[in-house]
């Protein structure tokens, strides 16, 4: 899943969660796309902060956070 797909699937699941904090959805987002992409993600995630390991669903989502402010840009 490209950086703008995974844009466009945390929109949506944040359109239909509007009462959860970003995490929450991150966490949304990581359960819907299955054991593959959350590897995926967890790995992506691991290799950015330079770790060799770390918990496979903590790390898909601190990555989903990371790619979401990373691409909403600076704060105001």
């Amino acid at each position: 899943m490209t950086d703008e797909e995974l844009i466009i699937e945390f929109a949506l699941t944040r359109l239909d969660n509007p009462s959860l904090d970003l995490e929450e959805v991150a966490a949304l987002v990581v359960r819907r796309v299955g054991p593959d992409q959350m590897l995926d993600f967890a790995a992506r995630n691991l290799e950015t902060r330079g770790e060799l390991r770390g918990a496979m669903f903590e790390s898909a989502v601190e990555h989903v956070l990371r790619v979401v402010l990373t691409l909403r840009g600076p704060a105001d």
